[in-house]
């Protein structure tokens, strides 16, 4: 599928969560009184469990009456679980149990792509920590100085230091490389022992072309500049079989790496370790899988690689600004990771209205991600610093962020969303404080808005609160709309089979008074659940607990996000 293409990333050993234990909290009394929840239709309350001993009453109902229930961890603590029940006072069995409480699913299969994406992420956040007490050194020189830029295609050759593996051990591979094409901001360096024939002058002008004028200047304006600590003025783009070979022809299965960029390069605490320049890493075109590795086409390149180079461009950018500027440590994985999955969709709204095909092409893997954290929300992190960013928490970070774009932007134009993803790139702060302190908003708000508003968003024939809504997009429409037109890479043509055929949150749905849920609470994301009372049924009561009936943790910040929907 084309969503596997592209994220990858980092070491097993690397992967220890920050799970808080479920504690051992004071048991919960019954849920038989307290003051009534009233909510008119389109109401919502986001309700803490501890200042009413987990029990949350609904009032009587003299007509038919419906709630969403999202119970949550809204915690900006990273990958944090506690299990927990949601039960309605009425403790009768439930005929909804295998949809109420479904098994626990097994994990993420772990690609090549995913391994290596989540090492350079966590490998730059360790480069840059020692910021503060570090003396940070000159620039030294690389292997060979790179070449005085000149305004033509010089053909000039130079060397390049490059990940033999997907841990980038050292000593790194040495690469000949030659520069095929230069622009007026990037200079596209093909390796001297790729495949051939590989991309011909007009497919490498093309590639120049789209980079040069299109996406360096979408990037740019979206996130901030990148650095150029070799003062050469251009980001350089090295075309190279080392990056087909990350992944071995056995493992092409499981995904492979197109491209990326490693911050360890224009770190100068790292001196000569590492090439000392913007450089942005891509596959070569191998049809015929010469290197022993997955096999490229050069229609494959030309199509995965202006993705990836978009994705990978605002990492670069938010190491600029966030390292080496701000002096702190890399953004955290998840909304670093939010900020170029949304870089991919600006991309891919740069083609329109004239080309839908390739704004697919940009837009695919985020609605393919986007859609499996949907189908199951409550299995997936969305506040992730140390896990494997598996494809559907990457789709959470991308719903998330473009939450905020659209409730946190003055309007939707392209200008005014960039006032305000610059703020989160051209900073200092990382993860949740720096989403606060943007929004001017707590996090926990944040976060149980954006539940409620992946539901209710477009919901037919509801009105949901402003601050509830999706303004770019409209997942009801859109998925089963793009499904249709966009064509599949595979065969070329329509539908997409990777983009989902309609929405695919689809709450469980039963009495309140028998409710009957159980599962795990991850760090920002809930279970949705939607209670319903007939006319003239009594008020009914949840009790909302940890696995045992005892109080949940405060620090992971539970609550009940409630909305009436009739």
């Amino acid at each position: 599928m084309a969503a596997k293409r592209l994220w990858a990333a980092g070491l097993l050993w690397l992967l220890v969560g920050c799970k808080g234990s479920d504690g051992a909290g004071p048991p919960l009394p019954p849920c038989t009184s307290g003051t009534p929840l009233a909510l008119a239709i389109g109401a919502y309350q986001s309700v803490d469990p501890g200042p009413v001993s987990g029990c949350i009453v609904f009032p009587a109902s003299a007509s038919a009456t419906e709630y969403l229930l999202v119970p949550q961890a809204a915690t900006g603590t990273p990958n944090d679980t506690q299990s927990f029940k949601l039960v309605g006072s009425a403790l009768m069995p439930s005929a909804m149990a295998s949809l109420l409480a479904p098994p626990e699913a097994p994990p993420p299969a772990v690609g090549p792509a995913e391994r290596f994406h989540l090492f350079l992420r966590q490998a730059e956040r360790a480069l840059a920590s020692p910021v503060p007490t570090r003396q940070r050194v000159a620039v030294q020189p690389s292997l060979q100085a790179p070449d005085t830029i000149v305004p033509t295609d010089s053909g000039s050759v130079r060397s390049f230091k490059v990940c033999g593996d997907l841990t980038c051990n050292k000593p790194l591979p040495v690469v000949r490389a030659t520069l095929m094409k230069l622009g007026r901001h990037i200079a596209i360096y093909v390796d001297s022992e790729a495949p051939q024939p590989g991309l011909s002058q007009t497919d490498l002008d093309a590639l120049r072309a789209v980079f040069d004028t299109q996406l360096y200047e979408i990037d740019t304006t979206a996130f901030g500049r990148e650095s150029d600590i070799d003062h050469n003025g251009v980001v350089i783009v090295l075309m190279t079989n080392k990056v087909n070979e990350l992944v071995t022809a056995t493992d092409c299965s499981k995904g492979y790496v197109a491209g990326y960029f490693f911050g360890a390069d224009i770190d100068p605490f790292w001196g000569p370790q590492y090439n000392n320049g913007e450089v942005f890493y891509s596959i070569v075109p191998d049809p015929l899988a010469t290197l022993k590795s997955c096999a490229h086409t050069v229609t494959e390149v030309k199509r995965l690689v202006p993705v990836t180079f978009i994705h990978e461009f605002q990492h670069m950018i938010s190491y600029n600004h966030h390292v080496l500027k701000g002096g702190g440590n890399g953004e955290v994985l998840w909304l670093n990771e939010s900020l170029s999955h949304y870089a991919e969709e600006l991309g891919g709204r740069s083609f329109l209205p004239a080309d839908t095909a390739t704004f697919c092409t940009f837009v695919a893997g985020d609605l393919y991600n986007s859609g499996n954290y949907l189908q199951s929300p409550q299995k997936h992190v969305l506040v992730d610093t140390v896990g494997i960013g598996d494809l559907a928490s990457r789709g959470a970070y991308w719903l998330f962020l473009r939450y905020l774009i659209d409730q946190y932007s003055a309007d939707t134009s392209f200008a005014q969303r960039s006032v305000f993803t610059r703020k989160l790139d051209i900073t200092g702060l990382t993860g949740p404080q720096n989403v606060a302190t943007q929004t001017g908003q707590s996090f926990a708000l944040l976060l149980e808005r954006w539940a409620l508003a992946n539901w209710v968003s477009d919901l037919p024939g509801f009105t949901a609160p402003s601050e509830l809504q999706y303004k770019m997009w409209r997942f009801r429409t859109d998925y089963p709309l793009l499904r249709n037109r966009c064509p599949d890479p595979r065969t070329g043509s329509p539908p997409n089979t990777g983009i989902p055929a309609a929405l695919t949150l689809v709450p469980g749905m039963g009495a309140g008074s028998a409710v009957d849920l159980s599962d795990t609470l991850r760090a920002g994301s809930g279970l949705y659940f939607r209670a319903q009372q007939p006319a003239g049924a009594a008020r009914f009561g949840l009790l909302f607990s940890d696995a045992a009936g005892r109080a949940l943790r405060g620090s992971l910040v539970p609550r009940l996000n409630v909305i009436r929907i009739q």
